[in-house]
């Protein structure tokens, strides 16, 4: 696995280089296929530096610990040395999963919520003001994104918007925009100029895939019964209900 890392690695190292170069620049078609396949790799290799410079400080304090020292120094660099050991194999397991496409994380549909909390009209302003940059965000990255319904305030705003994004990487790249987003400038309606501070709640849900539901009618249970009460011919001794 480290030989293979290692060779990652070389290669991100090679691109910065590349990507650096006018030649490279001159060439947008050419530079755009780098910066892609730098930008893929790039969370690879920076988990792989991290798990090197981890490797490395487990060393240190294991030779450090060779020699006696006062007993709280031990005490700490014991502490320490088990933190990095689990942090080790947090990142190993996280390095074995990038080399491994089928645990790699899927790409999904995502719908987002987003609905304005406290602050008035400023905050549908503020809510108003996330829509239109997750749409364009998405417009900048060629994702299709589709309106389903929106309830708009007073002022141009919006008391809340539901939308879905659809595209490559859209949900590992916006799944962490979920919670409370808050802002504090002033409003354009505010003649003392005074910061207000507004909140806005964003929800990102990812899309349910549609799935073939098959029922057995052996799993089945039907509940019938006889009506009580006056009623028409029969109504008593018939299962009507």
């Amino acid at each position: 696995m480290i030989d293979k890392l290692e060779k990652i690695e070389s290669r991100y190292s090679e691109l910065e280089h590349l990507l650096a170069d006018q030649k490279t620049m001159a060439d947008q078609a050419n530079y755009q296929k780098l910066a892609r396949e730098l930008s893929s790799i790039m969370p690879m290799v920076m988990a792989f530096r991290e798990y090197k410079r981890t490797v490395g400080q487990i060393q240190e304090l294991k030779k450090l610990l060779e020699d006696k020292h006062d007993r709280d120094f031990e005490d700490l660099a014991r502490q320490e040395l088990e933190e990095l050991t689990s942090r080790k194999k947090e990142l190993d397991e996280k390095l074995r999963d990038f080399l491994n496409p089928a645990k790699q994380e899927q790409d999904k549909d995502v719908i987002i919520e987003i609905r304005a909390g406290t602050g008035g009209v400023e905050a549908g302003l503020f809510a108003a003001n996330l829509y239109r940059m997750y749409t364009k965000y998405a417009d900048k990255k060629g994702w299709n994104v589709e309106h389903i319904g929106s309830h708009i305030s007073e002022g141009g705003g919006v008391k809340e918007v539901i939308f879905s994004i659809m595209g490559k990487e859209a949900s590992k790249r916006l799944k962490w925009e979920s919670g409370v987003h808050r802002v504090q400038r002033v409003p354009a309606t505010e003649a003392s100029g005074r910061i207000h501070t507004s909140a806005a709640t964003v929800a990102v849900l990812f899309e349910p895939e549609e799935v073939e539901l098959q029922i057995d009618p052996k799993d089945l249970k039907i509940d019938v019964f006889r009506s009580s009460g006056p009623g028409g011919q029969s109504v008593n001794t018939t299962d009507s209900a």
